[in-house]
């Protein structure tokens, strides 16, 4: 069964994340309601956080940053991300599995 917070698209993959900013370290802290929670060590001003989780998803997928892009909740916690170019089953198994 898919994670719920993980959606296919034709060019990659969308997830749904629930954002949680001015944390100690950035990180991913699991599921919570449907949805990825990320810890991010950035603070939500100047869209910093959001710049800081793109480069994030970025660098945990292993893709270049332009393939990640904020699709929702520019201001929000809940955030929608595309990453282009992944297939789903790697995605899940690379956020997932990490420690």
């Amino acid at each position: 069964m898919p994670a719920p917070w993980l959606k296919a698209v034709q060019t990659g993959v969308e997830l749904t994340v629930l954002v949680q900013p001015r944390a100690s370290r950035t990180k991913v802290v699991g599921e919570h309601d449907g949805q990825l929670k990320i810890q991010l060590a950035a603070p939500p001003v100047d869209g910093e956080a959001n710049a800081a989780l793109v480069e994030f998803i970025a660098k945990t997928l292993g893709v270049p940053r332009r393939q990640v892009t904020l699709v929702a909740g520019d201001t929000s916690r809940r955030k929608r991300l595309r990453v282009e170019g992944v297939d789903a089953a790697a995605a899940e198994a690379v956020i997932s599995g990490g420690p």
